[in-house]
């Protein structure tokens, strides 16, 4: 992709894209494409962020299909121009690279994840196109929260599967739960 031109190096610091992205009236997290068209000197380290314009020219119009919300016209450009390689030499590839080639190479033909996922996909369904890869269906799923509105997540500790086991608890009867809309490890996000 590097060579095709559809990745240029970024060496901006996190705060210089708020800032910047602040500037100019965006919200959130997405990059204002301050160092695209820009001289950069990429023997520092730099991230590689796709040309996410340049990229949508070349594949024209993308669509994909969750099994709740229906058929998506793709809209990566809404997340801006994505990392795909990182500054950290031992582990490069960006989520949205690794997560979309993973999906390929392990043949996945339904991806499931959570809500908060959702708008990643538009960035994967790109990426699909662009590297010629099979396209899965998804399945975004609400989320379990604590008991203090937060996603349950291993960075917080929050209990596993495994926790419950070992207290005893029935993970039939713990799944018959979930699907019945009871939630005994937290509340349900994005119904």
């Amino acid at each position: 992709m590097r060579n095709e031109g559809l990745l240029y190096p970024c060496t901006c610091t996190r705060a210089e894209i708020a800032a910047a992205a602040k500037a100019i009236g965006l919200e959130g997290p997405v990059y204002p494409g301050t160092c695209k068209g820009r001289a950069v000197d990429a023997s520092e380290p730099v991230v590689w962020r796709l040309d996410v314009a340049e990229a949508l020219a070349r594949t024209g119009p993308l669509s994909w299909t969750d099994e709740r919300a229906g058929v998506q016209q793709a809209d990566p450009a809404r997340l801006g121009d994505v990392v795909l390689v990182r500054k950290d030499r031992e582990t490069p590839a960006s989520y949205h690279l690794a997560a979309t080639l993973d999906d390929a190479v392990d043949d996945v033909t339904l991806v499931t994840r959570g809500r908060d996922l959702f708008a990643a996909t538009h960035i994967h369904r790109l990426l699909q196109a662009l590297l010629s890869l099979p396209v899965p269906t998804w399945h975004h799923h609400p989320l379990l929260l604590d008991r203090e509105g937060r996603k349950l997540a291993k960075r917080r500790n929050s209990p596993s599967l495994a926790d419950r086991r070992r207290a005893d608890e029935d993970g039939l009867t713990l799944a018959a739960d979930l699907r019945a809309g009871r939630f005994p490890a937290g509340i349900s996000l994005g119904e």
